[in-house]
Formats: C-alpha cells, sequence, structure tokens
C-alpha cells in the first residue's frame, strides 16, 4: 500500500515539475542552512576543543637532570643540574602509559644556523614528528619531517618565523632552500606558524640528526602531551614512577652514588625508602611551570603540592565554557532550523491545498470505485512526505556545498556527521507529514458525490 502510494506521488508530482521543484526550493534552503550551521557550528566547537588542549593543561615536560641544592625548609630543590640518562627508550616506554596520546624525544643545541652570507644565533631544536601535534602549531609553507627523517637522521630543517626572516628576508619561502648547522648541510621543508616566543625564532630538525651531529645517544628532555585535560598531573606521577623504576633509583647502589656527587638526601619531595636516591631527571606539567616561575619556594611547593586540584579546576572551567558555547550555537541552530523548516512547510502545505482543489474529480472517482478515506488520506500524506524528503535530499547536497565553500574561502572549519544528515534528512520527512496532514484530511472529508460534481 505505502508502495504503491509512493510511486502515484511521483507520478503525480512528475505532472508540474517546475511547480514541485519551486515547491521544494524552501525545504531544500532550510535543510541546507541547517546543515551547513550544524557542520561550522561543529567544526568551530572541534577548534576550541583544540584550542584548549593546546592552552597547556595537557602538556608534560620531562627534563634530563634534578636539582642540586637548596629548598631543605619546604623539601624542594630551587636549583637545576644536568644529566644524560635519559633516553630514546625511556621516552618510548613514556608513550605506552596510559593517557598519553602524542610524545617526542628532544635534544637541543644553542649555535649558529647560517644561509649563504646571513647567519643567526638561536636555538636548535631536534625532536620526533609528531613535534607540531604536541605544541598545536600549524606550518605555514612546506610539511613537517616525518618518522622516516627521524629513523634515518636525515638533514632536514624547519624554520621558525624569525629565524625563516633572519636568513632568507621576511615573508620569503624558503623551501627548497639550503642551510648550514654545526658545519653541516640541511635542506628547508617547512615553515613553522608556533607563536611561542621560545620557538618563533627556533629551527627544528630530527633528534637523530641532531644527536649524531652532537655525539651523543641520551636526549635532553621529553615533551608529552595528555589525551584529556585534567590528567597532566597523574600523568607526570605515572612517569616518575617509570623513571625511578628504569633508572634504578630506589636502590643501595644509588643512594651512595648519590653520597659520592654530592646529592645527599631527597632533593625532591615523594622519595620512598631509606636508600631513596634523588631523581636525575625532572617532570613537570606546563600549567605547573607557568604558575610557579618567579615564586618562593615555599609558595611553590604548595601550588605543586596541589597541582591535582588546580587541574580539576581548569577541567570543569573548560567543561563549563564548553557547555555554555554550545548551549548558544544550539539555541541558535534550533531558531534558524525553525525558521527555515516552517517557511518550507508552509510551501508544502500551500502546494498541497492547491493539488487537492484540482483533483477533486480525482477523488471523487476513486472514492466511487471503492477506495476509503483512509486509503485518499495516506496517498496525499505520501505526496507531501515524497515533497519534503526530496527537498531533505536535494538540501544535503546543497549543505555539503556550502560548507566546503565556506571553509575554502573562509578557512572555517567544517564537519559534517552521518548523524546529522540522517537527522535532516528525518527533518524533512517529518515536516512535509505535518504540514500536509491538514490538506490531505480534508481531500479525506470530501463528499464523494460533490466531488464528481466539481467541474
Amino acid at each position: 500500500m505505502l508502495v504503491t502510494s509512493f510511486r502515484i506521488a511521483l507520478r503525480a508530482l512528475g505532472r508540474n515539475k517546475l511547480r514541485t521543484a519551486l515547491t521544494m526550493l524552501g525545504m531544500t534552503i532550510g535543510v541546507a542552512a541547517v546543515l551547513a550551521m550544524v557542520a561550522l557550528g561543529t567544526g568551530a566547537q572541534q577548534t576550541v576543543s583544540s584550542d584548549l588542549e593546546t592552552a597547556g593543561t595537557t602538556l608534560i615536560n620531562v627534563n634530563a637532570g634534578n636539582y642540586t641544592r637548596g629548598g631543605s625548609e619546604s623539601n624542594i630543590a630551587s636549583g637545576l643540574g644536568a644529566a644524560n640518562t635519559l633516553t630514546p627508550d625511556d621516552a618510548d616506554q613514556i608513550g605506552k602509559i596510559a593517557g598519553v596520546k602524542y610524545y617526542s624525544a628532544v635534544v637541543r643545541l644553542r649555535g649558529w644556523a647560517s644561509a649563504g652570507s646571513e647567519r643567526t644565533y638561536t636555538q636548535i631544536f631536534g625532536a620526533s614528528a609528531t613535534y607540531p601535534k604536541i605544541q598545536g602549531w600549524p606550518l605555514l609553507k612546506g610539511k613537517y619531517f616525518k618518522d622516516s627523517d627521524v629513523a634515518g637522521a636525515t638533514r632536514v630543517a624547519i624554520l621558525g618565523r624569525v629565524a625563516r626572516d633572519r636568513l632568507f628576508g621576511e615573508d620569503t619561502n624558503p623551501v627548497g632552500k639550503e642551510i648550514v648547522i654545526h658545519n653541516q648541510t640541511f635542506r628547508v621543508i617547512g615553515v613553522s606558524g608556533t607563536n611561542d616566543d621560545n620557538q618563533i625564532e627556533a629551527v627544528f630538525v630530527p633528534y637523530t640528526t641532531l644527536q649524531k651531529l652532537l655525539g651523543i645517544g641520551y636526549l635532553h628532555s621529553v615533551a608529552v602531551f595528555a589525551a584529556h585535560a585534567g590528567e597532566a598531573t597523574p600523568i607526570s606521577t605515572e612517569i616518575r614512577k617509570l623513571l625511578r623504576k628504569r633508572h634504578h633509583l630506589d636502590t643501595g647502589e644509588a643512594f651512595e652514588r648519590a653520597l659520592r656527587t654530592g646529592l645527599p638526601g631527597n632533593q625532591m619531595p615523594g622519595g620512598s625508602g631509606r636508600w631513596a636516591a634523588p631523581d636525575d631527571f625532572t617532570v613537570k606539567t606546563q600549567a605547573a611551570e607557568a604558575l610557579t616561575k618567579g615564586l618562593y619556594t615555599s609558595v611553590a611547593a604548595f601550588i605543586l603540592a596541589n597541582m591535582p586540584k588546580v587541574d580539576q579546576i581548569n577541567m570543569q572551567e573548560m567543561a563549563g565554557t564548553l557547555n555554555r558555547a554550545g548551549a548558544t550555537m544550539t539555541a541558535l541552530l534550533a531558531a534558524i532550523a525553525t525558521i527555515s523548516l516552517v517557511v518550507g512547510g508552509i510551501g508544502i502545505m500551500n502546494i498541497m491545498l492547491v493539488s487537492v482543489t484540482e483533483r477533486t474529480r480525482e477523488i471523487g472517482i476513486r472514492r466511487a470505485i471503492g477506495a476509503r478515506a483512509r486509503d485518499v488520506l495516506i496517498q496525499f500524506l505520501a505526496e507531501a512526505a515524497t515533497l519534503g524528503m526530496c527537498g531533505g535530499v536535494a538540501g544535503i547536497a546543497l549543505g555539503f556545498l556550502a560548507a566546503f565553500a565556506i571553509t575554502e574561502l573562509l578557512d572555517w572549519p567544517a564537519a559534517v556527521s552521518p548523524g546529522s544528515v540522517a537527522l535532516a534528512f528525518g527533518i524533512a520527512g517529518a515536516i512535509g507529514i505535518f504540514f500536509g496532514f491538514y490538506p490531505a484530511s480534508r481531500a479525506a472529508r470530501l463528499n464523494p458525490i460533490n466531488a464528481l460534481r466539481y467541474e
């Protein structure tokens, strides 16, 4: 019955193609506007979430070396030494800790970079291929080096914007050109879009390449990115436990070594047991570094002791901000959807009323040969639903094109989910049935004798 009704509906709508197309146009525009707005709203929300994640609450820095003196009254140290015990294997094991999304080995060098007659004294960062994802910066030109470049210690380089300007001139595209670092030639493959003051004038190379230039096998630090905001402090605790175990720091031998090197006792809070040697590394979240920078030792110790609570507050604030932004966006989309779809629905009701008037005699003939009022109702509801769904399909296609065009022209992110497409299609059909019910019921209530007499 329903299949036959839809076939008849398609034939009836096909008799007046222009009128049908104009009727569907309102629904098409409404569905397209809703789908495009949902896509742009979702993309914007994802961008905000990404920006919040890279704001420091998910970053952890593991540095080689530990504190050497001071801070005994607060059980926290104030001077940083150096060590060569942090290895690439340590970094790989850190990457396996639950909650770690990305990690990158880091080797640093302060030295000269030159291109022809131009040279600049800057920071050279040796890093893994995941470093841009951890720091949250895009590339302005070219591409970042790959895992294969790290594995092969390839001599390729990424320039910060200031480093690019100093070596090649402002706004010059240096991709494909060569620079010299530590008497070795590197090929420039990209320009970073970082805004970090410590990185904007730096040069980035594979960490294995920089290790080879310096003749070392250890790391200076490991950058870690937590998958979720608020988990940085628990992950940093797990990192410390892992590294103490891997470096065998809870043994008598480690304690004796600490005594011989002038590091008696536990230099950092949280040592375990009588033979607890101080850490030969430091683990700090970026939020902790920012909060404790420039503070007195006792104040810094208090803040570090309460970092889990600080992370929890940050998480709650970010969740609240996203919820409020999401509620505002939802209200805006609901208003736009209501106006657009009501306009499209009124168009469907109007054309269905005209169709009932034009086909009054046809309705009388159907009733005369045995059709029931319910059959007539279903027939006209099927036509209204067909109008709505066909308009919905066209609107979905137009919505995709609109979202793509806005993304390309305005560089605004858009994300269309299958759920939003299914919802748009379902709403289009429901609007057709809702606004087509009155014309269909009017057709079903027609008196067969009067309908047959209608001219």
